[in-house]
């Protein structure tokens, strides 16, 4: 069965509901649901990157938003948890997140059009939660020292240091120590990612 997502006018009022198929081909707003994982280390933050799957037909084996998804026709934000428990194995109550607020995103690329209405959080913990990872959307988790993170989106970091695991086909994780320039991540907005940078950095302060 197909998923069907609902859609919106430039205006975000909703104007019906298409399939996933139609949405990225013709280009209708329609909303996400994005989550950030910032682990705080004595008075270090670290920001959380999940390495997409070699498996995934768009942008696989590319650095990304530590979880985040479509929401569907009949779904209301809080369903979005459902992306961070399917993709990470986490499971969180909605009051555990801090909104970031709401982020156009435009992208148009020789396959699809992505224009989305995200609804931004951040999940704010200390220690390390048990993982366990959806294979075939995420092959690995690493994370960066969110100053590090801040002045890469802001352009006057080049390249960043990661550390964390990836996991092959067989469940087998190995730790890595690996740098990531623009190219390693998937190609959001440079806005966006500036934008949410900016936000996380307001509220740790």
């Amino acid at each position: 069965m197909k998923e069907h997502l609902a859609i919106f006018n430039e205006q975000q009022q909703k104007i019906g509901t298409a399939t996933r198929e139609e949405v990225h081909r013709l280009g209708h707003w329609h909303e996400t649901f994005h989550c950030w994982f910032l682990r705080k280390e004595e008075d270090e933050y670290y920001i959380t990157f999940q390495m997409r799957s070699s498996l995934k037909q768009d942008y696989p084996n590319l650095l990304d938003i530590t979880a985040a998804g479509h929401l569907l026709a009949h779904e209301t934000v809080q369903d979005g948890l459902r992306e961070v428990e399917e993709e990470l194995g986490i499971t969180l109550s909605f009051e555990e997140l801090h909104s970031l607020g709401v982020i156009l995103y435009n992208v148009t690329t020789d396959a699809f059009i992505d224009r989305e209405i995200c609804h931004v959080f951040l999940y704010l913990y200390e220690g390390m939660p048990r993982y366990e990872l959806q294979r075939e959307e995420v092959s690995g988790l690493l994370e960066a020292k969110f100053t590090d993170f801040y002045a890469f989106c802001r352009g006057t970091k080049e390249i960043l240091i990661l550390s964390g695991f990836l996991e092959d086909t067989e469940g087998i994780r190995t730790e890595v120590n690996m740098t990531a320039n623009k190219q390693a991540f998937v190609p959001h907005e440079d806005t966006y990612l500036l934008k949410v940078a900016s936000r996380i950095a307001k509220f740790i302060k």
